[in-house]
């Protein structure tokens, strides 16, 4: 599976951005995506997910704020971001693993496939 994420840029604190992962070269329904970023000089932290079944997860810092889904026929994941903080200013990531369940969406390593990663600043 190829995935490519986009949708990153610069916004003011308190504004909006959308990111896409569009995914190739696999059955994207049966895979769960996860959505991850990396700060600079910080380690790489689980953001949010959504298994193949439609359950999501998000860490603790984004709930309420970010929202995941997904579009099957679409081949893509989304990640829809509000209300944005200085704080979630980081590189994001789109991953895909064939194997999540609940107890392992929030370990990177469960994940197989990578995007390259879109950048998301936000100003205060």
């Amino acid at each position: 599976v190829q995935l490519q994420a986009y949708g990153g840029g610069l916004v003011e604190a308190g504004g909006s951005l959308r990111l896409s992962c569009a995914a190739s070269g696999g059955t994207f329904s049966r895979y769960g995506m996860g959505w991850f970023r990396q700060a600079p000089g910080k380690e790489r932290e689980f953001v949010a997910a959504i298994r193949s079944s439609g359950h999501t997860y998000y860490a603790t810092s984004v709930k309420g704020r970010f929202t995941v889904s997904r579009d099957n026929a679409k081949n893509a994941a989304y990640l829809q971001m509000n209300s944005l903080k200085p704080d979630d200013t980081a590189v994001y990531y789109c991953a895909a693993s064939s194997s999540l369940i609940t107890s392992t969406v929030r370990d990177y390593q469960q994940y197989y496939y990578w995007g390259q990663g879109t950048v998301v600043t936000v100003s205060s």
